[in-house]
């Protein structure tokens, strides 16, 4: 479940903190909040889990994942099945205690959950379905807040997807020699000696995209500055990465939570200042 690693929850909550507070005008329901907080930790425990299920016969020869537990052949499949599924019974608990809307919206969660491992075998793309999965907290939280799906909603997904896209192509530039020597997919592969200058475009994007989330859900000041802020993080990624050193793109990948962190606290900020 790798919470000695807890990046991957940080990069699941950011999201799903923005949407809480965006579709509740800063006042979500202390019922639903509770719930998603518990869904991310669940979610995310359960998405590496399955991933290792998925991997277990790739992950030995790679440097950064061979001390995995299937991978070192510290558990077997079946417990970590067992563990899977275990954890999918507490997320369906958890999903009943939701309006129906948001319930309906969980399975799709768990169906990108589950199909996220076996894409990378298949597409060059799997970061999108990353980020559709880390994403979908997004459309479940206004949902399960307001019974409704706005603008707002999807334009938050999509920022989302960016970001995910954009963090695991760093991520995935650290392994992309290993990658390509065992036949996995990935963005860091397919975007190849363009990488920097495609995830620049992204994070350009991105960018965008939250200046237009401020827009529609009438954010001041400190929203604002706090894009101000993401953008220069993203210039510091920009520069970590510059000699594409394994090391220095797994850094970038871990310091991109930051950037959802910031743009959390000037969400909040906003809503502190600024009471509907």
């Amino acid at each position: 479940m790798r919470f000695d690693k807890p990046v991957g929850i940080w990069l699941l909550m950011w999201p799903t903190l923005w949407a809480l507070w965006l579709s509740t005008d800063g006042s979500p329901d202390s019922g639903v909040f509770l719930v998603f907080m518990l869904g991310v930790v669940v979610m995310r425990s359960a998405g590496c889990v399955i991933n290792d299920i998925a991997d277990r016969d790739f992950d030995p020869h790679v440097a950064r994942t061979r001390e995995r537990p299937l991978a070192a052949g510290q558990v077997t499949v079946e417990e970590a099945i067992t563990l899977f599924c275990a954890l999918g019974l507490i997320a369906i608990g958890l999903a009943t205690m939701l309006n129906t809307q948001a319930r309906w919206l969980a399975v799709i969660g768990a169906l990108l959950t589950v199909i996220y491992p076996f894409i990378k075998r298949v597409l060059a793309i799997p970061q999108l379905f990353l980020g559709a999965a880390f994403g979908w907290a997004v459309p479940m939280a206004f949902v399960a807040q307001t019974g409704e799906l706005p603008q707002l909603a999807w334009l938050v997904f999509a920022v989302t997807l960016i970001w995910a896209t954009i963090y695991d192509t760093f991520y995935s530039m650290a392994d992309r020699p290993e990658d390509l020597r065992i036949g996995i997919k990935s963005t860091a592969i397919l975007f190849g000696d363009a990488d920097r200058f495609i995830i620049g475009g992204l994070q350009l994007l991105m960018l965008c995209g939250l200046v237009l989330v401020g827009n529609m859900a009438a954010l001041g000041p400190w929203y604002y500055a706090a894009v101000a802020i993401a953008g220069l993080m993203m210039v510091h990624h920009q520069w970590l990465v510059r000699e594409r050193e394994p090391e220095a793109c797994f850094a970038a990948f871990l310091k991109n939570h930051h950037i959802g962190m910031v743009i959390f606290l000037g969400i909040a900020l906003h809503y502190v200042f600024n009471p509907a």
